[in-house]
C-alpha cells in the first residue's frame, strides 16, 4: 500500500485510552501513541487515562471509566478506540460491546503503520509475518456456527470449524514467509561476507524513530531517502557510499527506527534488518536533542541494540549524535544519560551545523586503516604514485630533483610496499 493511498483514506476520529499502573510514564507514552495515531491517518479527538493498581482482566479499564469511554464515543462520533497496551481478544470484544466502537491496541496500530510503509519485498514479508504471529492467538470463532460438515458415514457432527481452518491457513503462510526470509537472510549474509573480504568499513545509523536519521543520511550522501515529520517514515534499510575528509571510503547504512515498547513481534520479524548494526564497524545513535525525553529515547535504543548482540553487550563503538540541536534548548543538560561514556556530537542534519565535527569523530572512532605519511618516490616508479592517487588522498605534492615528494594518506596495508620511500 502506497503512502499516498493511505493519505487519501478518510481520517478516523480516535479516542486514546490507557491504564496507568506506574510501570511507565503514561503521559509520555500517550503522547507517543497520539503521534502514532496521526501517522496512521487518525485524528485524535480525546485522551482518557485511568490510574489503577492493575489492569482489569476482562475490560482493561474499570467499569466506571469504561462507561465514561462509551459516553464519550457516542457524544463525539468516535470511529476508533486505541488502547496504549496489548489487549487480549476478550478485552477487545468487551470494550467493543460496551462502546459500540471498533477497538485496536498499540501493537496493532504500529503493525498497521509498518504495513503501509514497507516498500521492499523483504520489508513487506517481515511486516506480514509480524501481523500473522500477532493475530494467530487472537483469532476467535463462534464454535459450531462456523462448522464445515464432511460427507459420508462417520463425518456427521461439528466437523472442522472455520476457526481451525483459518489457523491452519495462517500457520502455512507463516511457514512460507519464514522460508522466503531465510533466503533473504542467506543473501544478506553473503553480502556481509563480501564486504568483509573487500575490507569495506560499515557505519550504521540507528536511533529512535523521527530523530532525523534519514535527513542525516540524505545530507551526507544525497541518498534520496524519504524524510517526513512522522514516526517510521522509512522501514527498509538503505546503504550508500560516503567518502570521509581523510579520503577513507565507508558504507553508511540507515536502519528502521526504534520506539519504546516496540512489539516483540516486530523485533523478531525485523531482526535480520536490525542486525545490520551488529555487522557495523561503528554505530551512530541518533536522537532528537529538542525532545525533552531524549535521554529515554537513547536508553531505548541501547536496550534494543543490546538484545541483538549474542551476549547482550554492544561490542561496536558508538557515537551519540544529538540531532536537531538548532531547535534544542540547554544542550548541556542532556550530557548525563545512559551511554554517556561514548563520544557525543551535537548537529543539525537539516542545516549541516556540526556535521564536519561528526565526520571528524567518525574518523577518530573507526578502526585505524589509513595513515598519513611523507614520501619521496623516484620518477622511475610512476606506478606507485598512480596507485596512491587512485586509492589514497594527496595533501601536497612537489616535483624535486630527487623524485616526487608526496604528503599523502594511504592504506596501512600498503605501507609495507612503500616503506623504502617513506621520509
Amino acid at each position: 500500500m502506497d503512502l499516498d493511498i493511505i493519505n487519501e483514506e478518510k481520517e478516523e476520529k480516535a479516542l486514546l485510552v490507557s491504564v496507568d499502573t506506574g510501570d511507565f510514564d503514561a503521559e509520555t507514552s500517550m503522547y507517543e501513541l497520539g503521534e502514532l495515531a496521526k501517522t496512521a491517518g487518525a485524528v485524535v479527538a480525546g485522551v482518557i487515562i485511568q490510574k489503577r493498581q492493575s489492569i482489569e482482566g476482562a475490560t482493561y479499564l474499570g467499569k466506571g471509566r469504561l462507561e465514561e469511554v462509551s459516553q464519550f464515543c457516542k457524544n463525539n462520533d468516535i470511529d476508533l478506540v486505541i488502547a496504549d497496551c496489548e489487549l487480549s481478544p476478550v478485552q477487545v470484544r468487551n470494550i467493543e460491546d460496551a462502546t459500540d466502537t471498533r477497538v485496536i491496541d498499540r501493537t496493532t496500530l504500529i503493525l498497521d503503520i509498518f504495513a503501509g510503509r514497507a516498500k521492499s519485498k523483504e520489508g513487506k514479508l517481515q511486516v506480514e509475518l509480524a501481523q500473522l504471529k500477532y493475530s494467530l492467538p487472537r483469532l476467535t470463532g463462534k464454535g459450531t456456527a462456523l462448522s464445515r460438515l464432511g460427507g459420508g458415514i462417520g463425518t456427521r457432527g461439528p466437523g472442522e470449524t472455520k476457526l481451525e481452518t483459518d489457523k491452519r491457513h495462517i500457520r502455512r503462510r507463516i511457514q512460507y514467509i519464514k522460508q522466503e526470509l531465510d533466503g533473504v537472510e542467506f543473501r544478506r549474509n553473503m553480502q556481509h561476507e563480501r564486504r568483509r573480504k573487500n575490507g569495506a568499513t560499515v557505519v550504521a545509523i540507528v536511533g529512535y524513530t523521527n530523530a532525523g536519521k534519514s535527513t542525516l543520511m540524505n545530507y551526507l550522501t544525497n541518498a534520496g531517502v524519504l524524510e517526513e515529520d512522522k514516526l517510521f517514515a522509512t522501514l527498509d534499510p538503505t546503504a550508500r557510499k560516503l567518502v570521509l575528509p581523510n579520503g577513507q571510503q565507508i558504507m553508511l547504512v540507515d536502519t528502521v527506527g526504534f520506539i519504546s515498547r516496540l512489539p516483540h513481534q516486530l523485533v523478531d520479524a525485523f531482526r535480520s534488518t536490525l542486525e545490520e548494526a551488529t555487522y557495523a564497524d561503528l554505530i551512530l545513535n541518533v536522537c532528537d536533542a529538542s525532545d525533552e525525553d531524549c535521554h529515554n529515547h537513547i536508553k531505548t535504543t541501547y536496550d534494543i541494540l543490546s538484545s541483538l548482540f549474542d551476549d547482550g553487550r554492544i561490542d561496536v563503538p558508538v557515537i551519540n549524535v544529538f540531532n536537531k540541536c538548532d531547535k534544542a534548548q540547554e544542550l548541556e543538560d542532556r550530557a548525563y544519560f545512559y551511554g554517556a561514556d561514548n563520544p557525543c556530537v551535537s548537529i543539525s542534519a537539516l542545516t549541516g551545523f556540526g556535521v564536519d565535527n561528526l565526520l571528524s569523530q567518525i574518523e577518530a572512532s573507526l578502526p585505524q586503516t589509513r595513515k598519513r605519511v611523507m614520501l619521496l618516490i623516484p620518477f622511475s616508479d610512476g606506478g606507485t604514485a598512480s596507485k596512491i592517487r587512485e586509492d589514497g588522498v594527496i595533501h601536497f605534492e612537489e616535483y624535486t630533483s630527487d623524485g616526487l615528494k608526496l604528503d599523502a594518506t594511504v592504506e596501512i596495508s600498503f605501507l609495507n610496499k612503500i616503506k623504502d620511500y617513506i621520509i
